[in-house]
This record gives C-alpha cells, sequence and structure tokens, in this order.
C-alpha cells in the first residue's frame, strides 16, 4: 500500500491520476475497483482538508484579538 501523503496537492494528483486511469478504460476490473476506493479515500480526505481551510480563512481577528467568523453566505466583511 503507498504511503499516506498528506500534502494536498500531492494527493489532488494522485487522485487526477487515478481518475486519468480508470477514464482510459485500460483497467483489469479488480484493479479499477481497487482503484475506484483509493479514489473515493482521497476525495474524502481532500474535503475534509478543504472544509477546515474554509473555517480557517473565514475566521478573522478584530483589533481587540476577539476571533470573529465570517458568514459564508455574506461576502461583506463584519462590521467593526
Amino acid at each position: 500500500m503507498p504511503e499516506k501523503k498528506n500534502n494536498f496537492e500531492e494527493q489532488l494528483t494522485e487522485l487526477q491520476e487515478i481518475v486519468n486511469k480508470l477514464e482510459s478504460g485500460n483497467v483489469p476490473l479488480e484493479d479499477a475497483l481497487n482503484e475506484f476506493q483509493a479514489g473515493v479515500k482521497l476525495s474524502r480526505d481532500l474535503e475534509k482538508k478543504l472544509t477546515a481551510a474554509e473555517q480557517t480563512v473565514a475566521k478573522l481577528i478584530d483589533q481587540d484579538g476577539n476571533e470573529k467568523t465570517l458568514n459564508p453566505e455574506d461576502a461583506a466583511a463584519p462590521e467593526e
């Protein structure tokens, strides 16, 4: 089993390689199933990382050091 990659870009590249391989149609069924399962796992890991990054980006720290969370539905910055 390949070593686990924690770098988002490396995982995204690996997922794209899996997708390309499966789209080619030149993969035996058993290998395709294994690749598909690996792709689903990578996709879920990437989604978790994106969600965590979105939550981090959505936080602002005001001048007093208080943390404010932005509403993702409202693109306007919070009032000061």
